[in-house]
């Protein structure tokens, strides 16, 4: 699953966090994915459930790989400007400016540091589910 309108804007946080929420629609959706898709004993001729699941799992991992990476890259983004700003603060620790827009850019990598927080909570959350459902159908490659 690519970012919507292709790029992360690492620069506004609300609107990170807004891309990050349309990014984990999938995850939000996944009992409702799973009861439409997954065949219950009674329907299980009609529906290749091994198929289905496996293309729900690897929707998810994109999904999931996609939104650890533009994390990272806004993470490493404003990791950047810090370390740009505490170099300017360096040569001029008096510019009050300088040092607002720091705490400011700092408070900001806080945040984006700990969404990957909430993205390992999510992804924790969905694979449970997957497997409750789908670990009689298909079973995912084991990861590293």
């Amino acid at each position: 699953m690519a970012v919507p309108g292709g790029t992360l804007n690492c620069e506004d946080f609300s609107m990170f966090q807004e891309v990050l929420k349309v990014m984990r629609t999938i995850d939000d959706r996944i009992v409702h994915a799973l009861n439409t898709t997954v065949p219950t004993v009674s329907f299980s001729g009609k529906v290749d459930a091994t198929q289905t699941c496996k293309q729900l799992y690897e929707t998810m991992m994109e999904a999931h790989l996609s939104r650890d990476q533009a994390i990272k890259s806004c993470i490493a983004q404003t990791s950047e400007v810090v370390g740009q700003l505490r170099e300017e603060r360096a040569k001029n620790s008096e510019n009050l400016a300088i040092i607002k827009q720091l705490r400011k850019e700092q408070t900001k990598l806080k945040l984006m540091q700990s969404e990957l927080n909430v993205e390992e909570v999510v992804n924790d959350r969905s694979l449970k589910i997957f497997k409750e459902r789908c670990r009689i159908h298909y079973t995912p490659p084991k990861v590293k």
